[in-house]
């Protein structure tokens, strides 16, 4: 089979021939159909001091169980995040990670939805937002970001408010249901929100923070680090709480799956669209890394082995 792998941080990406690997207990052997590209991964691909496997979430076909499986056997389609090799033809998925794809879902908007849409509702779930209140998102053309402008109408926001890199996402934003758009650096992000969804962190933390009314909160779900002023804070009794899904995933998996079936609910009530911004073929996995290092991509950038 093939796969993409590298050879020393910020390396180029190149294709390389590989066995098929062969599902260990509990493991499920999946041909890939569509493979997520995400931030944390390319960011570790340039920042990472030894090279990584390229993981993430992929969607596609079991073609092999190993012992113990129970929930899917050959033929099921699943998506789900593999922490190996991904970036490949076939990859391995742990069967407590796999979740099945209804026939109505292509493998894009599987891979679209699941695990950006469980770090989105996450994150949502994590401010607590009441009904009536304002949520403010960033990166909102992102993976992440798009299925967070949507989930925050759904969930009974009364504004909703997008914020991007670049005025030319502003369109994009809106048609996902956001009220305003605002652009980083635009002087004052206008009328306080209860709530930020914050995927991008380091310099925007201050002017986020500054953007709450008080007792907002701002939930941190980004790789980008970052430092807040404590006397920020103070004024107006804001809060910051950290939200990661690999913690949620591994010790509470009953709200793990529960948030699934929501996406999956919302998904074929049509009230949640995933939003594919390109398909790049394996041997592209550049390319689709300088998508999302741009910031140009509006929605996921998936590779389609």
């Amino acid at each position: 089979m093939r796969r993409v792998r590298y050879e020393s941080a910020g390396g180029p990406l190149f294709l390389e021939e590989a066995p098929v690997p062969e599902p260990g207990p509990g493991e499920l052997l999946v041909r890939c159909e569509a493979v997520g590209v995400t931030l944390p991964v390319v960011r570790k691909v340039t920042e990472a001091a030894e090279p990584i496997p390229l993981g993430g979430e992929l969607a596609g076909e079991v073609v092999a169980v190993g012992d113990g499986v129970t929930r899917f056997r050959s033929g099921d389609r699943v998506t789900g995040l593999c922490f190996g090799h991904g970036y490949a033809d076939f990859a391995l998925l742990h069967e407590a990670m796999a979740s099945p794809v209804p026939d109505e879902a292509s493998a894009a908007e599987a891979v679209a939805l699941v695990r950006s849409g469980l770090v989105a509702l996450g994150a949502l779930e994590a401010a607590r937002p009441e009904r009536g209140e304002a949520v403010l998102v960033t990166a909102a053309a992102s993976g992440v970001g798009h299925l967070a402008v949507q989930l925050a109408r759904v969930r009974g926001a009364a504004r909703v408010v997008g914020a991007v890199s670049d005025p030319g996402k502003a369109d994009f934003v809106r048609s996902l249901g956001a009220d305003e758009v605002i652009v980083y650096g635009d002087d004052g992000w206008g009328e306080p929100v209860d709530c930020v969804l914050d995927a991008v962190g380091g310099e925007l933390l201050t002017p986020a923070i500054a953007a709450l009314a008080p007792g907002g909160r701002l939930v941190a779900y980004s790789s980008g680090g970052g430092t807040i002023q404590a006397y920020d804070l103070l004024v107006g009794a804001r809060s910051v709480i950290g939200f990661q899904m690999a913690r949620i995933a591994r010790e509470k998996p009953e709200l793990y799956e529960r948030w699934r079936q929501e996406l999956w609910r919302l998904f074929g009530q049509g009230l949640l669209r995933p939003r594919v911004h390109a398909e790049f073929a394996l041997e592209e996995a550049a390319k689709a890394h300088e998508a999302i290092e741009s910031r140009g991509n509006l929605g996921k950038v998936v590779l389609r082995p």
